[in-house]
């Protein structure tokens, strides 16, 4: 695993209008949540209970590692990147192959390898490509987004599992407005595909996705800015451009070449021009 931004630093235009505190769950645990709250410039508390009245979110250090905790309980309970266990650990083992959806809108089976993950989020799409065998930078334009994702990535990579530690060392992690990591790349930089999840609203009755959905909202705002993010994009892919959208959503732009869908979701292909294709 390799990390691009080593000190934390936001990017100027991230959009977050919710307060934030870090706090440490127990004593031994004080000095990483100082560390943190100075590499984010975020207010430090020790006791849960004195914030729960001010801010609108927790970035709690534990021994389970980074979580964010809405102080509503109505939106819910704590929110962690944990690539070892839970949803996202049963991915990797049922992923099921290059036959699902997502892997056939990436055109894995055409041996297409680098990803730039652009709206890398807790990480989930990119380390399930990466399970599938490509080589994966995710990118991430929230600070504690992006403190999260880090820090699944070092437990993952600390696990006692050979499979799992080769599946993090495929994926890399670039603080930054993906758009600006786009148009600031070389023709020899460009991956094969790059990948855009629009942050579509959920439907139905899963709670997980809609207190997740709700969470990243607080931090990082409503995309709208995911028709530039597709252009810079569509101007750098080698090969194609995919985008995530609720399976009955209306495409993010014209010139869809093909879509594939899941039950819930949409992968929508944006082929690459003949010039980047000849690349």
């Amino acid at each position: 695993m390799s990390v691009a931004a080593l000190a934390i630093e936001p990017p100027a235009n991230s959009p977050t209008s919710h307060s934030v505190a870090v706090v440490a769950e127990e004593v031994p645990f004080r000095d990483r949540a100082g560390e943190l709250a100075d590499e984010l410039h975020l207010p430090l508390f020790e006791i849960v209970a004195a914030t729960r009245h001010s801010f609108d979110l927790l970035l709690t250090v534990g021994a389970v590692g980074l979580a964010i905790v809405p102080t509503d309980s109505a939106i819910g309970g704590a929110v962690r990147v944990d690539f070892v266990r839970g949803p996202t650990a049963f991915r990797r083992l049922a992923a099921g192959g290059r036959r699902q959806p997502l892997a056939l809108a990436m055109g894995m089976k055409r041996g297409y390898s680098t990803v730039l993950d652009a709206t890398a989020g807790l990480g989930r799409d990119a380390f399930l490509l990466a399970c599938l065998g490509c080589r994966v930078t995710a990118v991430e334009r929230s600070a504690i987004f992006f403190a999260m994702l880090r820090d699944g990535l070092a437990r993952a990579r600390s696990a006692d599992d050979a499979k799992l530690r080769a599946v993090v060392d495929r994926m890399s992690l670039h603080l930054g407005d993906s758009r600006d990591v786009l148009r600031a790349m070389t023709i020899e930089d460009a991956p094969d595909v790059v990948y855009i999840d629009t942050m579509y609203e959920p439907r139905g009755k899963s709670a997980l996705a809609k207190k997740e959905m709700r969470i990243c909202r607080m931090l990082v705002g409503d995309d709208g800015d995911a028709f530039e993010l597709l252009d810079a994009a569509r101007a750098v892919a080698r090969h194609r451009v995919v985008v995530k959208r609720h399976r009955k959503a209306e495409p993010l732009a014209p010139g869809v070449s093909v879509s594939h869908a899941g039950r819930v979701v949409r992968y929508d292909v944006y082929l690459a021009s003949p010039p980047r294709r000849s690349v």
